[in-house]
C-alpha cells in the first residue's frame, strides 16, 4: 500500500485528448524499466491551462506533456529553458525542482525523424502546413539546418509572425499550396486528418510530385489520408507520425527520469494499439 502510493504521477493534457497514446508509450516504459510511475490524460480546455499546470503542481504530479492546442498558452505558466521560449510553445513540464520547467521536445523528434529519411537537410526546400505549436517546434529546428521554409497557414498572419522569427522562411495562405510543386519536403503539423476525421487532408495526389518527401506528424491513424494522397501521386518516401511520436516522448522521458526510455517496446505497444482501434 505504502509503495503504491509514492507512485508517480506522469500526464498529458490537452483538448481532445481521447486520442492520444502517450499513456500507453509510458506506461510501457515505465514498466520495462520498473519505475514506479503512471502516466494519464487530462482534457484541459485552452482557458484552463494555467489552473491545470498549478493544480498539477500543488498535487504532487512530476511531469506533463502538452498537446494540441494548448502548447503555446501553456508557455505562459511555466519557466521555459532559452529555445521553448524562442519557438514560443512547449509540449513538455517538469516539476521536479518545485517550479514548472518547459521545454520543447517536438522539434527534436522531427529533427530525428527527417536525418533518417532524408539525411541532410541543408538549402531543402521545406512546406509546413501549419503555423501551431508543433510547426513552430519544427521550423525552429530546420532553421537551424539551413533549410529553406514556406510556412502555410489559414490564417497568413500567424504564418507571418512565425517566418519574421526564422532566417530564410516565407509566409502563404492555404490557397497558395500549389507552391508544393516546387518543395522538396511537405511537412503536415497541423491536426488535420487526425482520428477521428481520418478523410480529411489539406492537400491532395494532384498537387505532388513524385520526388517529395511527404512527412505526416498524424500518428493515429497510422496511415493518414495525406499520406495515402502521396501513394497515389506515386511519392516515393512517405513518414507517418509514429516515430516522431516516439522521439519526442523518448526525450520528454529523459528530462523527467535521467534515463534511456526502450523505444522498441514504446513503438509495438504503439501499434498494438493502433491495431486494435482500427476498423
Amino acid at each position: 500500500m505504502f509503495s503504491e502510493m509514492m507512485k508517480k504521477v506522469y500526464g498529458v493534457m490537452g483538448d481532445p485528448i481521447e486520442h492520444s497514446l502517450s499513456p500507453v508509450m509510458h506506461n510501457t516504459a515505465f514498466e520495462a524499466l520498473g519505475i514506479n510511475a503512471i502516466y494519464l490524460a487530462f482534457r484541459v480546455s485552452i482557458d484552463e491551462v494555467g489552473d491545470a499546470i498549478r493544480g498539477a503542481r500543488s498535487l504532487g504530479i512530476a511531469g506533463l506533456n502538452v498537446t494540441i492546442p494548448l502548447k503555446e498558452k501553456a508557455l505562459e505558466f511555466v519557466v521555459p529553458d532559452a529555445l521553448a521560449s524562442r519557438i514560443g510553445a512547449i509540449n513538455t513540464i517538469d516539476f521536479s525542482t518545485g517550479t514548472p520547467r518547459g521545454y520543447n521536445t517536438d522539434g527534436i523528434g522531427a529533427l530525428r525523424v527527417l536525418r533518417e529519411a532524408v539525411g541532410e537537410l541543408h538549402n531543402k526546400k521545406v512546406l509546413i502546413l501549419g503555423a501551431g505549436g508543433a510547426a513552430r517546434a519544427i521550423a525552429f529546428y530546420l532553421d537551424s539546418e539551413g533549410s529553406i521554409l514556406t510556412i502555410a497557414n489559414r490564417n497568413v498572419e500567424r504564418a507571418r509572425r512565425l517566418a519574421s522569427a526564422l532566417h530564410n522562411a516565407e509566409p502563404i495562405g492555404m490557397d497558395e499550396l500549389e507552391r508544393i510543386k516546387d518543395a522538396d519536403i511537405l511537412i503536415n503539423a497541423t491536426p488535420v486528418g487526425m482520428y477521428p476525421h481520418e478523410d480529411e487532408t489539406l492537400v491532395d495526389a494532384g498537387l505532388m510530385h513524385s520526388e517529395l518527401v511527404v512527412f505526416d506528424i498524424v500518428y493515429n491513424p497510422l496511415e493518414t489520408r495525406l499520406l495515402k494522397e502521396a501513394k497515389k501521386a506515386g511519392v516515393r518516401t512517405l513518414i507517418g507520425g509514429l516515430k516522431m511520436l516516439l522521439y519526442q516522448g523518448a526525450a520528454s522521458f529523459r528530462i523527467w527520469t535521467g534515463m534511456e526510455p526502450p523505444l522498441s517496446s514504446m513503438e509495438r505497444a504503439v501499434r498494438e494499439a493502433l491495431s486494435v482501434r482500427a476498423p
